[in-house]
């Protein structure tokens, strides 16, 4: 028994599980919240994690396959049309990220127009050129026959025979500007976006921080333990920002950084790509439509109490099973009450 690829196939296996799972859950909060349909971001997520949904129902089953059997998992036919999927749904869900992040950019920055500036007809049109740009480099391929199976990442991919290599300087050109307009493109959205967000985050926070000492200095019969909470308040909220920027891009570069660098290495002449690095870095690609789920959704209060209140209808739970969590939530939100009563005293001394 081969022990590193025992250990991939079970990778796979969990990554496709959980992906499946997650945005599925993220489909459910769609369907059964009004409230998270009538926000414009939805329609992003909800593009994003159908591509999800299909790259763990077509592609990492293949992949799974390929390094199972240490062969082509499928005829020439279908190997083909899988490479297609894997090309269009990796494509459209890069692009369904740099929305995501061009939509919070535009909310944060401009938040008094984002009304007008982001509308679902403009959502929509986004989406469209997602799907357009992304049909355009997979039907490119699929008409330049670039689709086959690669034993370096055991998979039915992007990728050019031995047999064709007349072909190869202009596979390396559409492999390079097809990253370039994918990858490269969504990274340097992401960070302009975000650096964007968070330099405005920081001014705001800067704001409240001055509120917040203000507030302390001039409440001197302030409780201790509320004064700690406000401290320790004001020190999460600069963090917090950085620490959610920080998941977005990392989370992005992380997955998809190694597998973009490996396919471009491997243009080089006399290049020879390790079969188990190829694999890993495939793997790692296919991660990230694992975390997309928690990255930009169910982490979110939105989707929790969405998806706890889908729980707790399935398992008929009543409202008496809840009162111990009631009662330490209403502990949580008095000391939470307390705080807010002190800032609100603190604006009615100032006027």
């Amino acid at each position: 028994m081969n022990i590193p690829e025992t250990l991939l196939e079970v990778f796979i296996v969990v990554i496709a599980v959980v992906s499946l799972l997650s945005n599925l859950s993220v489909l459910l909060c769609f369907t059964q919240s009004a409230e998270i349909r009538s926000h414009v971001p939805g329609i992003f997520i909800l593009n994003l994690s159908f591509s999800n949904i299909l790259l763990a129902l077509i592609n990492m089953p293949a992949t799974f396959l390929g390094v199972a059997k240490s062969a082509k998992p499928f005829g020439d036919v279908f190997c083909q049309a899988v490479s297609f999927a894997e090309t269009f749904l990796t494509t459209n869900a890069i692009l369904s990220m740099a929305a995501l992040s061009i939509d919070r950019w535009i909310a944060v920055v401009f938040p008094l127009s984002y009304s007008n500036k982001m509308r679902y007809r403009d959502a929509c049109l986004i989406v469209a050129y997602s799907w357009l740009h992304s049909l355009t480099f997979s039907l490119s391929e699929l008409l330049m026959d670039w689709g086959g199976y690669s034993h370096t990442y055991a998979s039915c991919t992007l990728h050019l025979n031995g047999a064709e290599r007349s072909q190869l300087a202009a596979f390396a050109t559409f492999t390079a500007l097809y990253h370039c307009s994918s990858f490269a493109l969504c990274l340097f959205i992401l960070c302009f976006a975000y650096l964007k967000v968070l330099r405005v985050a920081r001014s705001h926070c800067k704001r409240i921080d001055v509120i917040t000492v203000q507030t302390l200095l001039l409440l001197v019969d302030i409780h201790p333990s509320v004064k700690a909470r406000c401290l320790a308040e004001q020190k999460k909220r600069r963090q917090r920002a950085t620490k959610k920027i920080c998941i977005f891009i990392g989370s992005f570069i992380l997955c998809f950084l190694p597998y973009v660098v490996t396919r471009l290495v491997e243009l080089l002449p006399s290049m020879h790509i390790h079969r188990y690095w190829g694999i890993s870095t495939k793997c790692l690609s296919y991660a990230k439509a694992a975390s997309d789920p928690f990255v930009y959704s169910l982490l979110r209060q939105q989707y929790r109490k969405v998806l706890v209140g889908i729980i707790n209808r399935i398992l008929r739970r009543d409202q008496y099973s809840l009162s111990g969590h009631s009662t330490s939530s209403t502990f949580d939100t008095m000391e939470d009450n307390t705080i807010t009563r002190a800032h609100g005293n603190h604006c009615d001394r100032l006027q």
